[in-house]
């Protein structure tokens, strides 16, 4: 029965993946996936940062540069951050909750192939007559007038993309809420799973003002409608409305799960429970709720007038308390604890320091009358890259060092990830620190050159040598990940030592089914009760008996390819002279109608695992 032990050839490994509904292979997708759009996004940012090198560089034209900017912005965001969260999400979630996999197994593979359709369609458009080039939030009154197709590939991907990531939240709010082992009570949780529960309420009600703002822009520039056309009677104000009423939101879709890889790490390499974890829950659902209540201090400047601007203003403000409980939380963790600095541990010390300093500019970008001077500086930029990188992107790349033994069962080389993160950590703040005071002395955000005699020479080429030291630290963490894989040496299940969490007590990387045995959850940091009694297994909730598990299928990739053929339809047939673009995108909605119907009459009752097998497993199948 330890099939799931045995060597496949490439195409039948090939074959495995496309066709997988387990969750622990969903996430190797989306790591892998979102890791190489995060390669490809820090290429943009490094052509953005040697062009703003020296003064007057004509390294590449003003329109190309505009391309590079706005596919930056849009791929990191939508195709880096979001799937390396799920990435973590599919890995850890099921097993920190007892679960054998998450609640529709069919439905999580669709929703990886959706998001990687749309992000393929997206970046298609380098090839096919240019990218989006009106900036990652296409602000109606340039992206209504940007020639080409570049804002429709940004429309019909970001839709598909969006579709996937909105059946994952769906997905993972059911998983969490029907699928937690016996005994595992809401305030039992694990912090990670917290986060994500939050993280999963907050897509599940922010995407859909996405989804209507890009059907709006897909309306105005393909059928000639006027939402946003101030000339025919629209407005263009109410994109930025619907972009920031999603757009204020996913900053806590991306950074709560980041809160919550740090929740795991700092109790683990501090050998001590996390401090305060009902305040933590507390802080969480708080910064959930507040987050639906700011989305105009992106809009202070476009004239909503004194009233609406304090009260964006105060609730700006008020979301600064739930994060600061946390911030105390983890040093008080931390404080007296037995710490040993790990590569993860590093990113979790070297995150406070750096986010509260995100924060604190964020207080600053609250006020209204001071948002004035800093509205389109490179003060903003810096802001938000302490935030999004300081925060979400050191939590990803200590959830990869953290995690990596549990998805693959090897071991990051800690050395290497250490080298990884001084590099990133130092090239970071020689990055974006100084751009704080280059947005302070004037230096507005999005422009392509900049003239000599302005006192910004000194400034932007320290950021450029950070972004190089940053893109160094990427390709030692690259070669850290690519020799740890070909070397393969295998660990044990809590390879870290310590493991509180009940992800620790199974193999890694785990079998198919997960647990053998439903474990039964007897508190707070369940493994760690379990050793603290002299155990080495988790307490059974049931006897081994036979485990039902679903069939793999094809049909989400094929699901997924008819949005993406019909997609080129779409976007062709305002052109007019192209006669193909209804047939294909007939035929592509064919092909995913035809999916979903075979879905729908094809009974598929998968599988069970037998107990002997199991018992044979015991005995040293797993060999």
């Amino acid at each position: 029965m330890s099939s799931y032990a045995q060597k496949k050839g490439f195409g039948a490994t090939v074959w495995d993946y496309l066709t997988t509904v387990d969750h622990k292979k969903i996430a190797i997708l989306y790591l892998m996936a979102g890791g190489f759009f995060f390669l490809v996004g820090g290429l943009e940012a490094l052509i953005i940062r040697i062009q703003l090198a020296v003064p007057n560089n004509d390294f590449v034209s003003a329109g190309l540069y505009n391309e590079i900017l706005t596919m930056h912005g849009t791929t990191m965001i939508f195709l880096a951050a979001m799937p390396l969260i799920f990435a973590f999400m599919n890995a850890v979630v099921p097993l920190q909750i007892g679960a054998r996999d998450v609640a529709f197994p069919f439905l999580n593979s669709l929703g990886f192939w959706l998001f990687f359709a749309g992000g393929v369609f997206l970046n298609l458009s380098w090839f096919l007559g240019g990218a989006p080039d009106a900036g990652w939030t296409s602000y109606a009154s340039l992206s209504l007038h940007s020639k080409g197709h570049g804002i429709d590939f940004y429309v019909l991907g970001l839709q598909i993309s969006g579709a996937g990531t909105l059946i994952g939240g769906i997905n993972f709010l059911v998983t969490i809420i029907n699928m937690r082992a016996p005994g595992m009570t809401y305030m039992r949780m694990p912090l990670f799973t917290w986060t994500v529960f939050v993280t999963s309420a907050l897509i599940l009600f922010a995407f859909p003002a996405l989804t209507v703002g890009l059907f709006l822009m897909l309306f105005d520039r393909m059928f000639g409608s006027n939402f946003f056309d101030v000339a025919n009677g629209g407005n263009t104000i109410i994109w930025e409305h619907f972009f920031w009423i999603f757009g204020h939101p996913e900053v806590y879709i991306l950074v709560l799960p980041a809160f919550g890889i740090f929740s795991e790490i700092i109790p683990h390499f501090s050998r001590k429970r996390l401090f305060g974890y009902s305040s933590m829950v507390f802080a969480t659902v708080l910064i959930g709720f507040l987050g639906f209540m700011v989305w105009a201090h992106h809009m202070f400047t476009v004239g909503l007038g004194p009233i609406a601007n304090a009260i964006f203003a105060v609730a700006t403000m008020a979301i600064a308390v739930p994060t600061g409980i946390k911030i105390f939380n983890w040093l008080l963790t931390m404080w007296g604890g037995s710490i040993s600095f790990t590569t993860p541990m590093l990113y979790a010390v070297a995150f406070i320091p750096t986010f509260v300093a995100g924060g604190v500019t964020g207080i600053m970008n609250a006020a209204a009358t001071a948002d004035y001077q800093f509205h389109d500086t490179y003060f903003v930029v810096a802001h938000f890259h302490y935030v999004i990188v300081g925060g979400v992107v050191f939590a990803l790349l200590a959830g990869v060092h953290y995690y990596w033994p549990k998805m693959f069962g090897t071991m990051l080389n800690d050395f290497l990830g250490k080298i990884g993160f001084w590099l990133f950590f130092f090239g970071f703040h020689l990055t974006f620190f100084i751009q704080h005071f280059l947005g302070l002395m004037g230096m507005p955000r999005r422009i392509w050159k900049f003239l000599p005699g302005q006192g910004l020479e000194t400034g932007n080429l320290i950021s450029s040598i950070g972004a190089g030291f940053m893109g160094v630290a990427v390709l030692v963490i690259v070669y850290n990940v690519i020799s740890t894989q070909v070397k393969g040496v295998k660990v044990s299940n809590d390879p870290w030592g310590d493991g509180r969490t009940i992800e620790w007590a199974i193999p890694s990387p785990p079998p198919f089914y997960n647990f053998k045995q439903t474990p039964l959850i007897r508190g707070l940091d369940a493994y760690w009760l379990e050793k603290m009694e002299g155990k080495k297994d988790l307490t059974p909730a049931e006897p081994i008996g036979d485990i039902h598990m679903p069939n793999n299928s094809i049909l989400p990739v094929i699901i997924s390819l008819g949005l993406f053929i019909a997609a080129f339809g779409a976007m062709y047939h305002p052109d007019g002279d192209k006669a193909w673009a209804i047939p294909v995108l007939i035929i592509g909605m064919l092909i995913t109608l035809g999916g979903m119907f075979l879905r729908s009459v094809v009974d598929d009752h998968g599988y069970h695992v037998h107990k002997e097998d199991l018992m044979d497993d015991d005995k040293g199948g797993k060999a």
